[in-house]
């Protein structure tokens, strides 16, 4: 079972959003809360296994919880939701190691799965990244923790970076190359490595910088 804070300050969304996940089994809301205080107060007290939480909250916003989360339990796993695919709030977030960005028109499947994924160690991709983000990676990336030397990828694990670019798990960058998922995982693993970076939206920035992509 994954165990799941769900953070917005408006009853309805919460409802909603309760009601998606609740049509797959192994999604649990544990805890809800109508601001970024309270879904830190319930991430302290109740440990989940991630925070779906919303941007733009009353009296601290999800981005200001994320902020202060990364200082007091930099492990947490939190998907932010957004109603607008805001490039500021996007590179804010991704400075922020944020395992997963979602704008409010996901459907059921995909926000089950985009949960999956984050919840079993994965970290999505952006749901496309604009020039604007992309031109200011070099500032972003300042904020990066990253190795200054890196190793060249070899053309199967440029293939598996490419596809981890369009947002695709495992699983279907196994069935796209025609290979086993565990060997996705290790090319991935090899991936970071090389890079100097410590997931998957870091790799397809740090690709992006060394001209990878």
């Amino acid at each position: 079972m994954i165990r799941i804070i769900l953070a917005d300050d408006h009853a309805m969304v919460r409802e909603g959003l309760r009601g998606l996940l609740a049509l797959t089994p192994d999604l649990c809301v544990v805890g809800e809360a109508s601001d970024g205080y309270e879904a830190l107060r319930l991430v302290a007290t109740l440990d989940p296994d991630l925070v779906l939480m919303d941007v733009r909250m009353p009296r601290l916003g999800g981005l200001e919880a994320l902020r202060i989360l990364r200082r007091t339990d930099p492990e947490r796993r939190v998907v932010l939701l957004s109603t607008f695919d805001e490039d500021a709030v996007l590179q804010e977030a991704l400075r922020l190691g944020i395992q997963g960005f979602l704008l409010k028109d996901v459907t059921r499947d995909e926000l089950a799965e985009a949960l999956h994924r984050v919840a079993a160690g994965e970290t999505l991709p952006p749901p496309g990244l604009s020039e604007q983000v992309v031109s200011g990676f070099a500032e972003l990336a300042r904020d990066f923790p990253h190795a200054e030397r890196h190793e060249d990828l070899t053309r199967r694990e440029r293939e598996v970076l490419r596809l981890i670019a369009r947002g695709l798990s495992n699983r279907e960058i196994a069935e796209a190359l025609g290979t086993a998922e565990g060997t996705v995982k290790n090319h991935t693993s090899n991936i970071l490595s090389k890079l100097g970076v410590r997931d998957r939206t870091r790799a397809i920035l740090r690709g992006m910088e060394l001209g990878c992509l």
